[in-house]
């Protein structure tokens, strides 16, 4: 029984996801207001702290940065918002460890153009301990790689649990608070983006395809070092 419920573990968790979009899409297309853009904004405000979890466990910091705004507007509470998102970080990562965990045959199977990432990340725990699991939110394309690498080891769960709920938690902290703290000034570029869109569309797609190929350097660097 237990084998069964780990090998349709994939299944289940997509059956929930689409449960969930259908979710939001229905009151979404039922919110009491008019307009796209003010629907959405109904949505975040009523069912914030759910989407927030949801949004979190896929590691999305632009959900953080909406709930801190919505915690500068008063429509959160900051304290509450980094604890929920928090605890989707938690969530997700614990999700990525027991698929390493109980899942091997498929994450070898469904990972093989991932094997110098997953040699990377074992490298990198061996070399550095429980310091990377702390930061392996902050390395790009390394997020989802080193909690599944770490849980096909033979390391502590529950030392992994407790790194990575404290983790989580500042994790949420270092985003929500900036975006709660500067919320006017940022609200106020965000209105100008919006009457703008024609200047700041060039301008924030060259920044994004910049810190991008940042990361992106980056990772390929430290797989090549690896490698020699």
């Amino acid at each position: 029984m237990k084998t069964k419920l780990q090998d349709n573990a994939g299944k289940i968790l997509f059956v929930v996801v689409a449960l969930f979009i259908a979710f939001l899409t229905y009151n979404l297309y039922n919110a009491p207001v008019s307009g796209i853009e003010n629907k959405f904004v109904y949505l975040l405000k009523t069912y914030g702290y759910i989407i927030l979890f949801a949004w979190s466990i896929l590691e999305g910091e632009a959900g953080l940065i909406m709930a801190g705004l919505l915690s500068h507007t008063g429509d959160m509470n900051v304290y509450m918002a980094i604890f929920i998102a928090g605890l989707g970080g938690f969530a997700g990562d614990q999700i990525y460890f027991y698929i390493g965990r109980f899942n091997k045959s498929y994450v070898h199977k469904n990972f093989k153009g991932q094997r110098r990432k997953f040699a990377l990340a074992h490298l990198l725990l061996v070399k550095y301990g429980w310091p990377i699991i702390f930061a392996q939110r902050y390395m790009y394309g390394m997020r989802t790689i080193i909690p599944i690498s770490i849980g096909l080891t033979r390391y502590n769960a529950k030392m992994f649990a407790f790194i990575n709920l404290i983790s989580a938690w500042c994790w949420a902290a270092i985003t929500i608070v900036p975006a709660w703290y500067f919320g006017e000034e940022i609200l106020v570029v965000l209105k100008w983006v919006k009457d703008h869109w024609y200047y700041a569309a060039p301008v924030g797609i060259f920044f994004a395809g910049s810190i991008v190929y940042y990361f992106y350097r980056v990772t390929k660097k430290k797989e090549k070092n690896f490698e020699n």
